[in-house]
């Protein structure tokens, strides 16, 4: 009687156990099935050619945004715009359909195929003066645009130049901080500690102020070489920013182009060298 018992307990435990089993595989395959969901595959990052082969996004560059005086050189009307144009510029822009990008989004589109809004455009500004914060994010506001600020660290907290508040402001506000070298001296003349100078300490006080990754460069006067691109990437910079020069063909996102909107160009001249200079 005890071994018939004691066989029965067996084989209710290999019943319990055989039927028991199977539930826990089950869970564990939907638990992989789910979490398999959650990944995110990307596009590797394009090469060199395939950047160069898409279309580019107007990228306009604004340096003064301030009236015209009797003592206005006619090679500082090239780097003025007044504020009335501005204002107009904005609202042409508006009118005409464009939606402004950022770096972030730039960047995705080069490298992964990323899209991008009908009429893209990326709005500039070089060198830190205030009447960028005070005049341009003003009239931006007014189309829900949004610029790249590249700032030079030297000029924070100065008279006529942003203040660490209004940086913050900026970056908390959706604009992009990016940098542009300590003092503005041309970085093909760079030894030494230079590097650590004018391309670390800059994006580490930036990134300080704004609490972000700021991983954009705009070259003091446009002007670089291939010998100084590691220098950019080494110091954690994605995409760097020349002006209208062309783009280097082994190294694109280092060498991307803006034009410098002239003071001397009308509203309709305005648009005219917008789609005259990106095809």
């Amino acid at each position: 009687m005890k071994n018939q018992l004691y066989s029965f307990f067996i084989a209710f435990l290999l019943l319990v156990s055989c039927h028991s089993e199977p539930k826990k595989i089950k869970k564990a395959t939907n638990n992989n099935i789910r979490q398999a969901k959650t990944v995110v595959i990307k596009n590797p990052l394009a090469d060199a050619a395939t950047i160069l082969s898409k279309k580019e996004v107007p990228i306009l560059c604004y340096h003064n945004i301030t009236d015209f005086t009797s003592k206005t050189s006619d090679f500082a009307k090239i780097y003025t715009v007044t504020p009335s144009n501005f204002a107009d510029q904005m609202k042409a822009l508006s009118d005409n359909g464009y939606h402004t990008i950022l770096p972030n989004q730039l960047y995705d589109y080069l490298t992964h195929g990323g899209s991008l809004p009908t009429n893209p455009v990326m709005i500039t500004f070089d060198d830190t003066r205030e009447e960028q914060y005070t005049i341009g994010k003003t009239e931006m506001d007014k189309y829900g645009f949004k610029g790249v600020y590249f700032i030079m660290t030297v000029s924070i907290n100065r008279p006529h130049y942003m203040s660490t508040e209004q940086i913050k402001n900026l970056s908390d506000n959706g604009h992009t901080i990016a940098a542009h070298t300590w003092d503005h001296h041309m970085v093909t003349k760079y030894a030494g500690t230079d590097w650590e100078t004018q391309l670390i300490k800059p994006k580490t006080k930036l990134e300080t102020i704004i609490g972000k990754p700021v991983t954009y460069f705009a070259y003091p006067f446009g002007i670089w070489n291939h010998e100084i691109i590691p220098q950019i990437k080494n110091s954690g910079y994605q995409m760097a920013f020349i002006l209208s020069t062309k783009r280097d063909s082994t190294a694109p996102l280092y060498t991307i182009r803006r034009i410098i909107v002239s003071g001397t160009w009308s509203t309709s001249g305005f648009l005219k060298s917008i789609q005259s200079s990106f095809k």
